[in-house]
């Protein structure tokens, strides 16, 4: 059985968000590996963390019911056995990434840069479960169930998201039972989650225990109201905001985080300065970095990804000007055009910051 008593272990390096459940976030200094490795990669839960016992999951079941015309339950030996094993390698970033610095303020947790990480992924395609359980017409959303619940609220479920048919069927779409070559971590989803390369942290449930395929867009734990959703039009601080007229977010924004130097350094001279870049579904084309607050900028070096959902390695030297305070920017932009804004664009529960990242520091 899964226990449901435990909410884990705080990662040593990490900086803890005041909140009942276990979230931590990475400071940026410490993303400098392509691949971000386990013991720094943030963490994010709604509620209690199950307490799984370590032994491959033995008793756990997977079930596959709704809109399919085979309901199936399988094991996680049965997964690795039917399904070809497949590799991605994709960023994964919480929506709420960078909403401390939305003013006047908004509710929710009050994430940094950090919220976010990238890491090889193993498991099964999503579709290739879908195919053998047979997925019958007038599907329109696949929706998750975990035994997770709401801290002090074990009845209440703390998160039940979904995907719409073409995300869950696409090929980048991971039943994911490992993490950097090594299985799942019980903060990371032990023994199975949901990989959804290019969607936000939400859509990439953990503790994954069952899929509905349903006929409508799902309406589970925070997937209605204003959870995990954007307006379709600019919402004004003070106004009251109409949940009709907000969407789920599917595709996450163009983004950079400087990584190199750490924030309040110290230089002389030349300066490297560093980081990654990444997208949703539309392809990054540049980055440019400016060491003047915006005044001017300059391209960097973008090195290769290790496949079309990873983040891509920057890199600028650059002149400083003169002793004082200096502010670095990093800006990125896709292939559509679409850059990150100098601010960050308000709306109400203070989604999808992609205002270009400042490191502040000083010129000796």
């Amino acid at each position: 059985m899964l226990r449901q008593d435990s909410l884990g272990t705080p990662k040593p390096g990490l900086t803890s968000l005041a909140d009942p459940a276990l979230n931590q976030e990475t400071p940026p200094h410490l993303l400098r590996e392509s691949l971000t490795p386990t013991a720094l990669f943030f963490v994010r839960n709604n509620g209690t963390l199950p307490d799984l016992p370590r032994d491959t999951g033995l008793d756990w079941q997977l079930e596959v019911t709704g809109l399919v015309r085979r309901p199936l339950s399988l094991s996680l030996a049965e997964l690795r056995a039917r399904f070809p094993v497949v590799e991605v390698t994709a960023v994964l970033e919480c929506a709420g990434n960078g909403r401390s610095a939305f003013a006047p303020s908004v509710p929710g947790l009050a994430w940094g840069n950090g919220a976010v990480g990238c890491a090889r992924w193993t498991g099964v395609r999503l579709a290739d479960v879908l195919a053998q359980a047979g997925v019958a017409p007038g599907a329109v959303y696949v929706a998750h169930e975990s035994p997770d619940h709401v801290v002090g609220a074990p009845g209440q479920p703390a998160l039940s998201r979904g995907l719409p048919i073409e995300k869950a069927l696409a090929p980048e779409t991971l039943l994911a039972f490992g993490m950097n070559g090594a299985p799942l971590d019980p903060l990371h989803g032990f023994p199975l989650r949901v990989v959804a390369p290019g969607y936000p942290g939400s859509a990439w449930q953990k503790w994954l225990t069952r899929l509905v395929v349903r006929d409508r867009e799902h309406d589970g734990a925070k997937m209605t109201g204003l959870d995990y959703r954007m307006p379709r039009h600019p919402v004004r601080p003070g106004e009251t905001p109409d949940p009709a007229q907000f969407e789920v977010i599917a595709d996450m924004p163009v983004k950079s985080l400087i990584t190199e130097p750490a924030a309040d350094f110290t230089a002389s001279g030349p300066l490297l300065i560093s980081g990654f870049a990444w997208s949703g579904a539309i392809p990054l084309d540049r980055v440019e970095v400016s060491t003047d607050g915006g005044a001017s900028w300059q391209p960097a070096a973008l090195e290769a990804a290790d496949g079309p959902w990873a983040w891509r390695r920057f890199t600028a030297f650059a002149l400083l000007p003169g002793p004082g305070e200096v502010e670095l920017m990093a800006r990125a932009t896709d292939i559509a055009g679409n850059t990150q804004p100098l601010e960050p664009v308000w709306n109400p529960r203070g989604y999808l910051n992609n205002a270009v990242h400042r490191i502040r520091g000083r010129v000796v």
